[in-house]
């Protein structure tokens, strides 16, 4: 199982932003992660110019998106920045990509949240042509009529990643795209839900095994604060448990919120949780850091201590 640190342009004084995404990439590389993964929130620095700035600045580590949402960009401007992204990231970047969820999509976007399968499948039409080489993309679905030359880089194909987590949605990973990307899945819901129905469709499409990219909150601290740090993740993290595409997921599993999933407790304790993430049929293991602690001083401390051992289990799971 491949390690790797979910990041982002966490909030911050605007002017300090980029310098402080650049360094956050390179110290991952430096500390041995095998990729990057870069969220896009509602309110924040757009995730693919993320990854092209982190992807330029290193040389070795996998950049990805975890995700963008698709209703947010025209499927020939999302191709145009992805290809660029690529280049910048000299053949290294994933994109992850999904339909969100309908407080996003129609609540803050005024966008139709209908049928968002259906769009998935028209939008990869688009993007499966996109991104198999320089030359025209001549698409025509019920959702888009294209006739768009494209030159950007011939470097690729992008390796696509689905936010799935309904059974449609997992088929459709399976069968179109390189895997999954998960947030909010424990291991019992990947197990029994995920894993199989994703590979099952993968099989029957003759493509390679897929890759399940779980997103999943790291505290490593005392056992005895281990429900304090849940608890705080649910403040920090909280929330997306209400939506109900989450809401489905969860009932696959025993989690119930994200203080659930937590990975948390003393290095032994965590090693174990994440060897039953493993288990589950987990291919990378994307660590985001919930530095837990009673001030500034232990939580930065809790942070370091956390992102120094899931990069020494780099390689020995």
């Amino acid at each position: 199982m491949r390690i790797g640190l979910m990041t982002g342009p966490d909030r911050g004084r605007y002017g300090q932003k980029v310098a402080r995404m650049i360094a956050t990439a390179q110290a991952a590389e430096a500390a041995g992660y095998e990729s990057l993964w870069v969220p896009q929130i509602p309110d924040e620095f757009d995730a693919l110019t993320a990854a092209a700035l982190m992807g330029n600045a290193t040389s070795t580590i996998e950049i990805g998106t975890a995700v963008v949402p698709l209703q947010t960009r025209h499927p020939v401007a999302m191709a145009q920045q992805v290809l660029a992204t690529q280049e910048a990231c000299l053949g290294r970047f994933t994109l992850g990509l999904g339909p969100s969820h309908h407080w996003i999509v129609e609540d803050m976007l005024g966008l139709p949240y209908d049928k968002p399968a259906v769009r998935v499948r028209n939008y990869l039409d688009v993007l499966e042509v996109a991104f198999a080489g320089p030359g025209p993309v001549d698409v025509v679905n019920e959702d888009f009529t294209i006739h768009n030359p494209l030159d950007v880089t011939d470097l690729g194909p992008t390796p696509i990643l689905l936010a799935a987590l309904a059974p449609l949605m997992l088929k459709i990973a399976g069968e179109r795209a390189d895997g999954t990307i998960l947030w909010m899945a424990d291991e019992r819901a990947i197990a029994g839900h995920v894993a199989p129905k994703l590979t099952a469709a993968a099989a029957a499409a003759g493509r390679p095994a897929p890759r399940i990219v779980a997103g999943v909150p790291v505290c490593v601290c005392r056992d005895a604060d281990l429900d304090a740090a849940r608890a705080w993740s649910n403040e920090i993290l909280g929330h997306a448990e209400y939506s109900p595409n989450y809401q489905r997921l969860l009932e696959e599993g025993d989690a119930r919120d994200v203080g659930d999933v937590l990975c948390g407790g003393d290095e032994a304790t965590v090693r174990a949780r994440v060897e039953q993430f493993r288990d589950a049929g987990v291919t990378d293991f994307a660590v985001r850091v919930v530095p837990f602690g009673a001030d500034g001083a232990e939580r930065r401390a809790c942070k370091q201590r956390t992102e120094a051992f899931m990069a020494s289990l780099v390689g020995t799971l």
